[in-house]
């Protein structure tokens, strides 16, 4: 084990009012715990950055529980085992665990995930071969269910979950759509062979997305919503599947947007061309299609089909800056911190 005896952690001292500021995070600094019997010590070596962190420093009812004001910030992580008390780990193994903002956890190991380096970047298990990449997979094919020469778009297509959701889209025959914030994104896009790549920052959106849609979208993966939403919401065919898993452009609204209320134009629009709007959460899908996930997208990246880009920041003291800067679209590719 390391000779430090110190924790360093961050963890929430203010529920955040629109874009979360500094002092909204609290830096300490604790004795480093022990595992008890059936646990592991754990040494965190890098940190997921997930938009949906933002919803649980809020005290809104959602899928998940709030945290509590004075919690270490939640987070995937991946971790090295320092000390064991459970059988099946061992100091050194390298493990997907949920330590959250910190330096060391202490934690049971019934869900934690061993983790090969030989197999695969350690830090694939928080992007491309983690959740985001599960839940690019399970919601466009259990929900979206594209077929061979439809028309598929995704927003935020550079992050982990949209860049998987268009390279996934195009393996399965479908033509992909991909929008992005920024030249620099849009080009990118194009590199990962998307069928068009919109720059969502640039003048008439819905006019340049009905050019690059001539046949209409018949799958729209929604992360986003906002302004790309209202651009897509025409573009629909009729029986279109629009699988909704963020709306990444409402997480730091402190009120309802301005304007007159869209939503009978919306439920007229579902009514009219039989639209398929659903929500998910991607743990409902992990019994029944995690095994073939793991299993295809590992292949694909193996083959290089599918790419992925990494955005790693240094250094715990950063994580609440790279966060802010995550949920602005600041990144480039899945957001990580390297902690050790």
């Amino acid at each position: 084990m390391s000779t430090t005896t110190v924790n360093h952690r961050i963890r929430l001292a203010a529920r955040p009012h629109g874009v979360p500021t500094p002092a909204d995070f609290q830096h300490d600094a604790v004795e480093v715990p022990s595992p008890g019997a059936g646990q592991v010590l754990l040494r965190t070596r890098y940190i997921s950055l997930d938009p949906y962190v933002r919803g649980r420093m809020s005290d809104a009812k959602s899928y998940a529980a709030p945290m509590e004001i004075g919690d270490v910030i939640v987070g995937a992580t991946v971790s090295e085992v320092v000390r064991s008390e459970a059988d099946g780990f061992t100091p050194g193994d390298v493990v997907l665990s949920y330590g959250g903002w910190q330096e060391y956890s202490v934690e049971s190991t019934g869900h934690l995930r061993h983790l090969d380096p030989e197999a695969a970047p350690v830090t694939t298990a928080l992007g491309v071969l983690g959740m985001p990449g599960f839940t690019a997979y399970a919601g466009l094919l259990a929900i979206g269910k594209p077929q061979p020469g439809e028309t598929v778009a995704v927003a935020a297509a550079t992050g982990p979950v949209g860049s998987a959701v268009g390279q996934i889209a195009r393996i399965h025959g479908a033509r992909a759509i991909g929008i992005a914030g920024g030249e620099r994104k849009v080009a990118q896009l194009r590199e990962l062979g998307f069928d068009a790549a919109l720059d969502h920052r640039a003048p008439d959106l819905p006019g340049r997305l009905a050019e690059a849609s001539p046949e209409g979208i018949d799958v729209y993966f929604e992360n986003v919503g906002g302004a790309v939403w209202d651009a897509v919401l025409p573009q629909l065919n009729e029986f279109a599947r629009v699988p909704v898993c963020g709306l990444a452009a409402n997480y730091n609204a402190t009120a309802l947007p301005e304007g007159p209320d869209r939503s009978g134009q919306l439920m007229g629009s579902v009514l009219a061309k039989s639209l398929t709007l659903r929500g998910f959460i991607q743990r409902e899908f992990a019994s029944t299609m995690f095994p073939d996930f793991l299993r295809d997208m590992t292949g694909w990246v193996t083959s290089g089909q599918v790419q992925y880009t990494e955005d790693i920041t240094q250094g715990l003291d950063s994580t609440p800056e790279a966060f802010v800067g995550m949920l602005r679209g600041a990144n480039f590719g899945k957001a990580i911190v390297q902690v050790s």
